[in-house]
């Protein structure tokens, strides 16, 4: 049973400027079906090697696989759709699959586009696929597809069915990566030059950000087992050469004594690495007198979930924070020597150029040593896209990547909008880069700054920063030039209400799984990212109704 892996070439949008992120998602669903007896896996990273359709469809053609999987978050679900068109042209008796947030959520549309799709793993991805190739290897497929639990595909009416959610893995401990199915060579990090890697630590979200799905496709939060994940961290170092890494984990500091262990092992192995991680400006806040013992440890790159220069966007995102907090995380990461790094959502209906104005004056007093721009992306399935309604214009999903404006402002044109924040990307970094970075005393985080600003350069020389070659941006004397080119024949697909369980009582609360599974990783195989945030936390009785209520639907089936 040959198993090939596919990571789609596809529009990374502001991803790939610090270098080549390893694909975490092949490394921890090859590992599982390892322990799972299955071995004879491959691997094709359509978007390092840059493979165009051609290129792919002869790769394909010369795995011979007989089952052909992929993954897509929402910009690169149609090349992802293509990805799996090519390989089923190429065998049409194998096996297509498609995984990752954009499918396990939307995936009657994505089944009524691609109909070469055999199945879709919804949620969680490595039980799933396990059962989902034992059902095939063992020629229960596709007679009995139904007994796959996590899944959704075509019947022979055409009619879209799917399974019963498969209950998350409780002992995440249990998962062990197959990192050495990456060619590290490839994945750099610009900054220092080292490989890096983005192993998870804990899986979910107990956060409910209104712009945000992490948590509704985790459904719980669950944490490993701090020895067991520093011994991966060794493995990463010691066999495959990786000298920086970002934990993929939404907030890792939620759980305060496992982060805590999780440092004092790295201190104890001393590794002599570093790392970087996203976090929650008051969780800053909160472990100040640790910081100095955080650095010790290796992490040298925190990235915060400003988002916002405005209170009043702040509380739209439901981020439960000031700005006045804000600026004091930054004061204690530079304090305690730290790079920060703060990140702004813009690009919402509201948006002038006044406001966006307000977020660059407001960035250079906090003092932060970097600083991001993002689009306002409406993720389909999260509770803004609702609320937006039909403010929500665009619907060309390979646009949804953070530097496209898919909103378009009320009192500015989207041209007015990129051209403001790339007003913003100039001044921030010219300055820093005269005046701050080659100034740095401590001699790391002065070459970690600088390696920073090269990847900076590095990309706007290419054009490939912010997509400006393909959005035709020259400066600001050509923004009549410019070219967005969305695809108009796309249109918005009516989904089930992905939020119906937050709006249920308290006991009926489970029927988040039936919304997660029976509808449709807002990040996973995707960029780093800085979230943090929501007035809405789900309690410990609340995840673990949703955690009886995957398994109740089982033991109900069984009674019947």
């Amino acid at each position: 049973m040959r198993i090939l892996f596919i990571h789609p070439n596809y529009s990374a949008g502001a991803a790939d400027i610090a270098g080549n992120w390893s694909p975490a998602w092949v490394a921890y669903i090859a590992g599982y079906l390892k322990s799972g007896g299955y071995q004879d896996y491959h691997f094709i990273d359509g978007l390092v090697d840059k493979l165009d359709d051609d290129q792919m469809r002869e790769a394909i053609r010369a795995a011979q696989p007989d089952i052909i999987a992929t993954t897509a978050m929402t910009p690169m679900i149609y090349a992802a759709q293509r990805v799996l068109q090519i390989a089923k042209e190429e065998h049409p008796n194998a096996i297509t699959v498609l995984g990752g947030i954009h499918g396990t959520f939307m995936y009657e549309q994505v089944l009524g586009e691609a109909p070469w799709i055999d199945a879709i793993v919804r949620g969680e991805g490595e039980a799933v696929t396990l059962n989902l190739v034992r059902c095939i290897d063992e020629g229960r497929w596709p007679n009995e597809r139904e007994s796959v639990r996590g899944i959704a595909f075509r019947d022979e009416s055409g009619k879209v069915i799917a399974t019963e959610a498969e209950p998350s893995i409780k002992d995440v401990d249990s998962i062990w990566p197959d990192w050495g199915i990456l060619e590290w060579k490839k994945y750099i990090y610009i900054p220092l030059g080292v490989p890096v890697a983005t192993p998870n630590m804990a899986r979910g979200c107990p956060f409910t950000c209104s712009f945000c799905s992490q948590w509704k496709f985790w459904r719980d939060y669950r944490v490993r087992n701090p020895k067991r994940m520093v011994d991966e961290i060794e493995e990463l170092v010691k066999v495959h050469g990786v000298g920086f890494f970002i934990l993929a984990d939404e907030e890792p500091q939620i759980n305060k004594k496992m982060f805590i262990e999780f440092c004092q092992e790295l201190i104890d192995r001393d590794l002599g690495i570093h790392w970087g991680i996203n976090t929650r400006v008051t969780d800053v806040m909160r472990d100040e007198d640790l910081l100095p013992f955080y650095r010790k440890a290796g992490l040298v790159h925190i990235s915060l979930g400003t988002e916002a220069a405005a209170q009043l966007n702040l509380d739209r995102f439901v981020k439960e924070t000031t700005i006045e907090q804000n600026k004091r995380a930054i004061q204690l990461l530079q304090k305690n020597g730290i790079v920060t790094e703060a990140q702004f959502i813009v690009g919402l209906e509201n948006e002038t150029r006044e406001t966006l104005e307000e977020t660059y004056q407001m960035v250079m007093d906090w003092g932060a040593d970097m600083a991001n721009w993002s689009m306002y992306t409406p993720w389909p399935f999260s509770d803004m896209f609702a609320e937006m309604g039909d403010k929500v214009e665009v619907f060309d999903y390979s646009k949804y990547n953070f530097v496209s404006p898919i909103m378009k402002p009320d009192n500015i044109d989207r041209a007015e909008l990129l051209d403001g924040v790339m007003a913003n990307y100039r001044r921030f970094y010219m300055r820093r880069m005269f005046f701050q970075y080659p100034w740095v005393r401590d001699p790391f985080r002065r070459k970690y700054l600088i390696g920073c600003i090269k990847a900076f350069l590095k990309s706007a020389m290419e054009r490939r920063f912010y997509q400006l070659g393909k959005q035709n941006y020259w400066g600001p004397l050509f923004k009549k030039f410019i070219k967005f080119e969305y695809d108009k024949d796309r249109s918005k697909i009516v989904e089930p209400d992905h939020n119906a369980w937050k709006k249920a009582p308290p006991a009926k609360r489970p029927a988040v799984v039936s919304a997660v599974g029976a509808a449709p990783q807002a990040c996973a195989g995707g960029s780093p990212k800085a979230c943090g945030g929501g007035d809405e936390q789900m309690t410990d009785e609340q995840m673990e109704a949703v955690a009886r209520a995957s398994t109740g639907q089982s033991k109900q089936a069984e009674v019947a």
